[in-house]
């Protein structure tokens, strides 16, 4: 079910995001990674917060999604924040109560409500 859930979402929502992303407005970021098996480039769509040593994810599905798992076998990726490209060079944990700050406002109480305690930095170079 999980797997059937993840594809709906790559093959729909994602799209759009992904549009949203790119006009540097909105919630939404890009993460530019290299598949770890195919050795081919993708562009995801995920929330950020800026932070003084870089950006936090919230991991929504846990550590076993691809972009995930390919920034940390590459050790970095390219990140799109507000129209810009930044370098990752450190993908670190970080804790919840700290990832969740990060967010501000009403973020921080949805993400509480949702009980999201899974935060990654991507350090930037």
């Amino acid at each position: 079910m999980r797997r059937k859930w993840l594809w709906l979402i790559k093959n729909t929502l994602n799209k759009v995001t992904t549009r949203v992303a790119r006009s540097g407005h909105g919630p939404f970021s890009l993460v530019r990674h290299v598949g770890r098996k195919s050795g081919k480039t993708y562009e995801t769509p995920i929330m950020l917060a800026r932070v003084p040593e870089g950006f936090i994810a919230e991991l929504t599905y846990r550590e076993d999604v691809n972009w995930y798992r390919n920034i940390v076998a590459a050790g970095g990726c390219e990140v799109f924040v507000d129209g810009q490209w930044h370098q990752i060079s450190a993908i670190e944990p970080y804790t919840s109560e700290a990832g969740r700050d990060a967010f501000g406002y009403p973020a921080k109480l949805v993400l509480q409500v949702l009980q999201k305690h899974e935060f990654r930095l991507l350090r930037t170079a």
